[in-house]
């Protein structure tokens, strides 16, 4: 009886050992863990998802909704999103290869929001001071009349530069007359009306007159 008892309590004893050992190399355990995130309706990729280790932020999800973090056996992973639901996933306690891949899957959230009214005038008298002060003279044939003028007509014509996207264009278009032609004889402009109408207003404008020269102090 003896025997049979203290062969027992030695079975106790190493189960016990056993068992702690077996949650110290868990413990010890890291694994990579990798995985993409996706959309629970369309399944593809959502990008910049926070992922959390527990409560501590650890990574973000690409463009493509891919991560990778380093975590251990029995950890959670948390992942939130501004247009999807929180997800949680646990890591079971066996784990033992040193990476695992999966994929999450998120449902979108819709939030509510609050009405906004937006008034122009910050108060009912500010409104009706600005209304009884409204100027109706001017129809709309004067505001027609007043765009069409000639003399502003002149004026914007005259001195209108071209923006960023007329520059573009116009190099563009040099840039294939150059290719178009190349590896032969250049084309020749005397019989281009619009070439001939460029130089006479080149020429009215005073562009060929010589210019006197800069003097430096």
């Amino acid at each position: 009886m003896k025997r049979i008892l203290i062969v027992f309590l030695s079975c106790l004893v190493c189960g016990i050992s056993f068992s702690q050992t077996n949650t110290m190399v868990l413990k010890n355990t890291y694994i990579q863990l990798s995985g993409v995130v996706v959309d629970g309706d369309s399944l593809l990729g959502v990008p910049f998802v926070s992922v959390y280790k527990g409560t501590k932020p650890v990574t973000i999800t690409d463009y493509y909704g891919f991560f990778t973090l380093v975590v251990q056996p029995g950890d959670e992973v948390n992942f939130k999103s501004l247009s999807h639901k929180n997800a949680t996933y646990k890591l079971e306690d066996t784990l033992s290869l040193k990476h695992y891949f999966i994929i999450q899957r998120l449902v979108k959230d819709t939030q509510m929001l609050a009405q906004i009214d937006v008034y122009p005038w910050p108060s009912k008298e500010d409104f009706k001071k600005s209304f009884l002060n409204l100027n109706l003279s001017e129809t709309d044939y004067d505001r027609a009349y007043k765009n069409l003028d000639k003399e502003q007509l002149s004026y914007g014509e005259r001195n209108l530069r071209m923006d960023a996207q007329a520059n573009y264009k116009y190099a563009m278009q040099q840039y294939l007359t150059k290719v178009y032609t190349a590896g032969q004889y250049p084309t020749i402009s005397l019989l281009n009306p619009i070439a001939w109408a460029q130089f006479i207003d080149a020429w009215r404008k005073g562009k060929f007159k010589k210019k006197a020269p800069v003097k430096y102090r």
